[in-house]
């Protein structure tokens, strides 16, 4: 049985009750391609801006900045940042490729006992 707090919603703590609540109902391999995809164009988006900020103020203070040496501390800069600007984006990556594995690992349980004539 589900915990409620005083408001009547499932308690924060129960970890049943939020993996109900992000976990998608339907994940495909084509909705793990688009997630993907969101995660790694906004992680690129995240470089370049970072990269043009700090072309950016180089430019104000006088300083010409290579494009190359803007762009590395620009992958420098934006990993840990996108790990939390993103978070949300990243966990449905997880969740979604979990869904698909959970469903893969599924399929192929099934699959074995139907070879060996069990059915359970």
């Amino acid at each position: 049985m589900t915990e409620q707090n005083a408001s009547g919603s499932p308690d924060a703590a129960d970890p049943a009750a939020t993996t109900q609540a992000t976990t998608p109902t339907q994940a495909t391999a084509g909705s793990v391609a688009l997630a993907v995809a969101m995660y790694t164009v906004a992680r690129l988006a995240l470089v370049v801006a970072v990269a043009a900020i700090i072309m950016g103020v180089g430019a104000l203070v006088g300083v010409e900045v290579p494009l190359l040496v803007a762009a590395v501390f620009g992958v420098l800069i934006a990993l840990p940042l996108g790990l939390v600007l993103f978070k949300k984006l990243r966990l449905r990556v997880n969740s979604q490729i979990a869904a698909v594995d959970d469903a893969r690992r599924a399929r192929h349980d099934d699959l074995q006992s139907r070879l060996r004539g069990t059915s359970d």
